[in-house]
């Protein structure tokens, strides 16, 4: 998914200056919004999130591997925008990169093994499915 970055004739670099970081950031507009009291460290994951009444939507970059156990809650569908997930829905496992979405029905137990440097967007059913930061 690098149809996000800017052109180097638009952004002003030469061709090899724009090739040594193609990764997809994360716009200020969206890490300035308030990140998620996860159980997890800060150096591990980082979020940023928009909460409405009834869904939550997360940015998340996650700076080292990670695992996350096998758990289950209301539904949830994500995006990988940069990176590797794999990921474990309902006992089927399957490796998602960027382009690839994901659904994951209410109930269904589900985990996964995130790579560093992925960056994904989930959206959960349950707008308080974490708490925000204090």
């Amino acid at each position: 998914m690098r149809g996000f970055s800017v052109p180097p004739a638009a952004s002003g670099e030469t061709a090899p200056e724009a090739a040594k970081d193609d990764r997809m950031t994360f716009p200020d507009f969206i890490t300035s919004q308030p990140g998620l009291d996860l159980p997890y460290p800060e150096d591990v994951v980082q979020s940023a999130t928009v909460r409405s009444n009834d869904r939550l939507v997360v940015f998340f970059t996650f700076l080292k591997d990670m695992d996350l156990p096998l758990h289950a809650h209301k539904a949830q569908w994500g995006s990988v925008v940069e990176g590797e997930i794999e990921l474990t829905i309902g006992g089927e496992t399957r490796i998602y990169r960027p382009g690839d979405s994901y659904s994951i029905a209410a109930g269904v137990e589900h985990g996964a093994r995130i790579k560093a440097g992925t960056r994904v967007i989930d959206v959960f059913e349950e707008p308080d499915r974490y708490p925000l930061k204090p």
